[in-house]
């Protein structure tokens, strides 16, 4: 503001109102009622608004993201860097001027720590500190002789979702190191107070920096800690995974396959074992094969069982790892037995084919060979049969591609979309909304291969489906949580098959059913189903249960065999970046002439003369809100939208299939375009937009429909 007053402003003043919306929102806190001396706004004549300004920062942004992510920045051996902190850059400045590193962007403040039981001021944070490992104990370490489970006990959070999927990654070492760098330690000449992990976030790799001082209470860590109470690894994994989704309280609650997945980037799906798949056990063994994670635990009925131990060793509400799966000639008969791992390394299973069973005696030398073991590790062995009856739950993390470095492994094929559900344009809700639901968007599937090994032994494609809501937890400050989220499957018509772009109108939907759909609609960041469906082209259609919720979302399909997958919108599909002029990251009229006769001219179905410079600045006319003249991308994309309509109008009024409009097909189309005109009007079009012939091509119809827009828009009520 200072930069905006004039010297020897006048003496009177303008009360001023600042609205802020977003994750700032949490951070402000307004003291009092100011007043600012009037500015001299012949001065901003001359520069862009600050609103303009901020909007080509954000589109450059987004264009410059793009181009890193073509270059590998977010994958998994490419981390990005979260805030654009860099992790070695900022440890060798700390090591420069001899200071302890301190992290700015997440102090060691009441606001990191939550927003109501956590938040400023309450009961539970009175007497806390944030006290650095080196001032707890004389001898910290980062990891004490590997890490293992019994580094993760949870503390005064209800973060246990996160502690089981933590405890998990103690038992893959490739997974573990990737979440948790290598060269990290407190010793002299490499500790700075800095620490950094990586997570997956919907779709990329993020590196996140954190400083160690941790959240203390009557001398102990608050959260997260260790048995050995000199070992801080998994005490600044939790911080720094508070970091990225705001702060600690917005880690409480949750399901384990989210920390699966944001450990791992894979998606994760649950199996109910009381109303179990029939095809499970081949389903594992096809997981197993693809390195997928996977665990299984016992329900428990209240909180004393909680950890007990039945009479065969099994315990009850603890996270188990299952390991392998066989089959065995056993009497005769062909027997299914699943190995399971215990992670305390020790209390296995007693009954029916654990260690020293008998039942070991009656298979082949090569079977016990193969299988067999007796030690106290933790690792057994037991009947699938068993395994139902004993167990509740079985969750599988299948891993994406660039996850998986063993070749020997077969892979998923990988596909994903990100869009965004909003109110009063893509926020339809669920398929009680009718009049609403096909204004989500729609997303093209291809299966194209059938499986090799099908589950059911019938031919198929098989595929899991996953629909993530982004940054939700991050948005729990503002009072926001998960939406009710699902999804709904159905065949491209025949009409529509081959193309990329398809969005299919509310008609469809009633008069159609689903070919397949997510279980459930559920308040969880992510909705997962595994489906199969016959080899063909598939619209899936994400939604919030009701209407009008604005969120932004990622949908990933994770196929057995390479299929295609395309985005609902053209421009995502078609607009070509590399051909604008990204010194201002906005379109003008030349630039809009040239990506759009360089699209239609491809196309065999219309005919054009190609748009001309005036009607290109019509265009930009409509749309052009901040006066620059030019299209944001996103103006741009609502004029592509609107074009891709006016497409779908002109071919389909176009009866005799000419590639033109006759003056009747015009005055047909100009009413399905939602333009009410009197004779008088429809003289004028034909006049002006028309060929000797009384022919309209395809850039003369989108140049009067731009032109009604523009006069509608103008006016205080259409014309009739």
């Amino acid at each position: 503001q200072r930069d905006l007053l004039p010297e020897g402003g006048g003496a009177s003043s303008r009360v001023f109102f600042l609205r802020v919306a977003g994750p700032a929102a949490a951070h402000i806190k307004v003291q009092k009622q100011f007043r600012i001396k009037p500015v001299d706004y012949s001065l901003e004549e001359r520069r862009p608004s600050r609103t303009l300004q901020t909007s080509m920062s954000g589109i450059a942004a987004t264009l410059q993201h793009r181009r890193e992510k073509d270059q590998g920045v977010g994958s998994n051996c490419q981390a990005v860097r979260y805030l654009n902190q860099d992790y070695e850059a900022l440890r060798q400045r700390c090591f420069q001027s001899g200071c302890l590193f301190q992290d700015d962007t997440f102090p060691a403040e009441a606001s990191s720590l939550g927003f109501n039981e956590l938040g400023p001021g309450a009961y539970k944070i009175r007497g806390v500190d944030w006290i650095r490992p080196t001032e707890l104990t004389c001898s910290p370490e980062f990891i004490v002789s590997g890490a293992t489970r019994t580094d993760v006990c949870q503390g005064a959070l209800g973060d246990c979702w996160l502690l089981a999927a933590i405890a998990s990654l103690t038992l893959n070492r490739e997974v573990l190191a990737r979440v948790v760098p290598h060269g990290q330690s407190f010793r002299d000449g490499e500790y700075a107070g800095i620490f950094h992990f990586q997570f997956w976030q919907f779709g990329e790799w993020v590196d996140m920096v954190i400083d160690d001082r941790l959240p203390v209470k009557d001398g102990e860590l608050m959260f997260v800690h260790s048995v050995e109470g000199r070992e801080f690894w998994s005490a600044l994994l939790e911080k720094a995974y508070a970091k990225l989704n705001g702060c600690y309280e917005a880690l409480s609650g949750g399901s384990t396959t989210e920390g699966f997945e944001d450990f791992t980037g894979g998606i994760a799906e649950v199996h109910e074992l009381q109303k179990r798949n029939p095809h499970l056990f081949h389903i594992i063994q096809k997981a197993l094969a693809r390195g997928s994670l996977m665990g299984c635990s016992i329900d428990i009925t209240s909180s004393a069982d909680s950890e007990a131990v039945t009479h065969q060793k099994l315990v009850k509400g603890h996270a188990y790892s299952l390991t392998g799966a066989a089959q065995v000639e056993y009497r005769g008969d062909t027997l299914q037995l699943i190995r399971v791992r215990n992670p305390w390394g020790q209390v296995e299973w007693t009954g029916a084919w654990s260690d020293d069973s008998i039942e070991w005696r009656y298979v082949s030398d090569e079977d016990r060979e193969r299988l067999s073991h007796c030690s106290e590790d933790g690792e057994f062995w037991m009947s699938f049969s068993d395994f139902l009856r004993h167990y509740s739950r079985l969750e599988i993390c299948n891993l994406t591609p660039d996850a998986l470095t063993d070749d020997s492994v077969s892979k998923w094929a990988l596909s994903k979309f990100d869009s965004s559900w909003r109110r009063g344009s893509t926020a339809g809700g669920c398929r009680n909304y009718p009049n609403t639901f096909w204004t989500n968007p729609q997303l093209v599937i291809r299966l194209e291969e059938e499986d090799d090994d099908p589950d059911d032994g019938e031919a198929g494609c098989t595929f899991v489906v996953g629909l993530i809501q982004k940054n939700r937890r991050r948005m729990r400050k503002m009072g926001q949580d998960m939406h009710t989220v699902g999804f709904a499957i159905y065949e491209v018509p025949e009409e529509f098959s081959g193309q990329r772009n398809v969005h299919l109108n509310r008609n469809f939907f009633l008069r159609h059913s689903s070919a397949a759909r997510s279980e459930t609609f559920i308040n969880l960041r992510e909705v997962c189903s595994r489906l199969t469906l016959p080899p063909g082209e598939y619209l899936l259609v994400p939604s919030t249960f009701e209407p009008h919720k604005d969120g932004d979302f990622c949908v990933r399909v994770f196929t057995e065999k390479q299929q295609t997958a395309a985005a609902g919108l053209i421009f995502s599909a078609t607009a070509d970046t590399d051909c604008l002029s990204l010194q201002d990251c906005e379109i003008s009229a030349f630039e809009l002439k040239k990506i759009l006769n360089k699209v239609v001219t491809k196309r065999s179905d219309i005919q054009t003369s190609g748009f001309s410079i005036s009607t290109c600045r019509h265009m930009v006319n409509l749309l052009d809100r901040d006066g620059s003249g030019k299209l944001g991308l996103v103006e741009f994309k609502v004029l592509w939208i609107k074009i891709e309509n006016y497409l779908k109008i002109y071919r389909n009024k176009d009866v005799d299939n000419s590639g033109t409009m006759s003056s009747t097909e015009m005055r047909i189309a100009v009413e399905e375009a939602g333009f009410s005109l009197n004779n008088a009007l429809h003289q004028v079009i034909v006049a002006r937009y028309s060929e000797s012939d009384l022919t309209i091509d395809f850039d003369n119809f989108v140049s009067s429909l731009v032109r009604l827009e523009t006069m509608f828009s103008e006016s205080p009520s259409p014309p009739a």
